[in-house]
């Protein structure tokens, strides 16, 4: 069986096609010593350094976002193994076609050849597809690596996932990527055959733009290149005007349904829970700017003002839904402000999860106990059956009574004497503690004269 894989013709191009090609492709490293970063991954004596070399893989995802060199271990792979190598796209291919590439794969395994197979944008796949794959996982007839930019607990299959090792690519460091930088000033593929003047700060100001992605780095580095400006001598001087002018909008790196996303609410919630309203108003700067919308960001404002602060402080649910409604009137730039009041305003006030753990611990005794019936006397009667059935029989109406308290229980009676709402000291919250507590003992008593404590 031979390779298959759209990499074997990348090796092959011809030098004129090679030259057509960005910058980016032209220095993707072909061995393990080119490659930039990941030095945890791939330094000496690591794992995956030790697997690729020893040409022993076995089944693995490659996670990390873009830029980092996912794609790229896969063709040195590629360029390394004695195995067959099969290129897949989650576009291009479906089930049928996965499922003749793997009886493809079947028959070259009685004959002692291996065959790895390479996915990139794994998430892409479907059910179906993923699911196509995973009988021949099972039993060896291929080796799966799979690439992706989202986290694959929730974009592969939990089968097919526990059969392959993940491994976290991270976002280049700026060291890495200048040094990434200057390599392609100098290498033959990049502008070695020609003089580039730059200074060091520019090219870390490069790095820095890029955000951890070594695509972006040198895509940027060849723009500001072919717009620099040729001297007498024949060389290219590179301004600092044009490095500003080719990095004037900085990409962030937020993706509005990716984990960049979970992320960043995660870290402005717990900011806000650690009472640190400068962090807090930097992440949901970070949002914003990312082009989040402000609604979503308000609407998790809104349930941090009762999951994390509840009754010590009551006016935090007031602020958080002003602040959605002042979203919603007038929208952003102008409502960053009002949300800028929000979290502030949650960073800074008492805090209590009282309310929050009262409901979980509720939901787990109403989720095993669905079938408790409500007490009888606690039930509407609106019709004449009903009341002969002792609906209502026995209501206590609280407003009829002094203290506007009676001793009335209202839960089932498998779960007389369970406690849910347990209040803090913080805050207001202390108020409502020594109420309930005052309310509590009245009943006990009130219990006790009727003979029921």
């Amino acid at each position: 069986m031979e390779q298959t894989s759209m990499f074997m013709q990348d090796d092959f191009a011809s030098q004129e096609g090679a030259a057509l090609q960005p910058l980016a492709a032209r220095l993707r490293p072909a061995t393990l010593d080119e490659f930039a970063g990941q030095a945890h991954l791939l330094g000496e004596g690591k794992v995956l350094r030790r697997l690729i070399e020893g040409d022993t893989i076995s089944s693995m995802i490659f996670w990390g976002p873009p830029g980092v060199g996912k794609t790229t271990l896969a063709r040195i792979i590629a360029n390394r193994t004695r195995s067959a190598f099969v290129d897949f796209s989650a576009v291009n291919s479906g089930v049928r076609e996965i499922r003749a590439i793997m009886q493809q794969a079947e028959e070259a395994r009685r004959f002692g050849q291996r065959t790895i197979v390479f996915v990139d944008e794994i998430h892409r796949f479907n059910k179906a597809q993923q699911d196509a794959f995973l009988p021949f996982v099972e039993k060896g007839s291929i080796v799966l690596i799979g690439a992706t930019t989202e986290n694959p607990s929730f974009e592969v299959n939990s089968a097919l996932l526990s059969r392959c090792k993940v491994f976290v690519l991270r976002a280049l460091e700026t060291e890495a990527l200048t040094g990434l930088l200057r390599r392609a000033l100098t290498d033959a593929r990049g502008f070695g055959g020609q003089r580039v003047v730059i200074a060091d700060d520019l090219l870390e100001a490069i790095a820095v733009f890029s955000n951890g992605d070594a695509r972006t780095a040198l895509s940027t580095l060849e723009m500001v290149v072919l717009n620099g400006d040729v001297q007498s001598d024949g060389s290219t001087l590179v301004s600092e005007e044009t490095v500003a002018q080719c990095t004037s909008k900085r990409s962030l790196l937020y993706d509005k349904k990716g984990d960049g996303h979970y992320d960043l609410i995660s870290a402005l919630h717990k900011s806000m829970r650690n009472s640190d309203p400068d962090a807090a108003i930097y992440w949901m700067a970070r949002m914003l700017e990312g082009g989040e919308d402000p609604l979503y960001i308000a609407r998790r404002v809104t349930r941090f003002a009762s999951e994390d602060i509840g009754l010590a402080d009551p006016r935090a649910l007031e602020i958080a839904v002003a602040a959605y409604q002042a979203c919603h009137f007038i929208g952003m730039p102008e409502c960053s402000v009002h949300l800028t009041q929000a979290v502030t305003y949650m960073s800074l006030a008492p805090k209590s999860n009282a309310l929050y753990v009262a409901y979980e611990t509720a939901k787990k005794d109403a989720a095993t106990q669905l079938a408790e019936p409500v007490p009888l006397h606690i039930r509407n009667a609106p019709t004449t059956l009903m009341k002969q059935l002792d609906y209502g029989k026995g209501y206590q109406y609280a407003h009829d009574t002094k203290e506007k308290l009676t001793a009335m229980e209202c839960l089932p009676e498998s779960l007389r004497g369970r406690t849910y709402y347990r209040p803090t000291e913080e805050g207001l919250e202390a108020r409502f503690r020594a109420r309930l507590a005052e309310i509590n003992e009245w009943k006990a008593e009130a219990r006790r004269k009727e003979g029921k404590g």
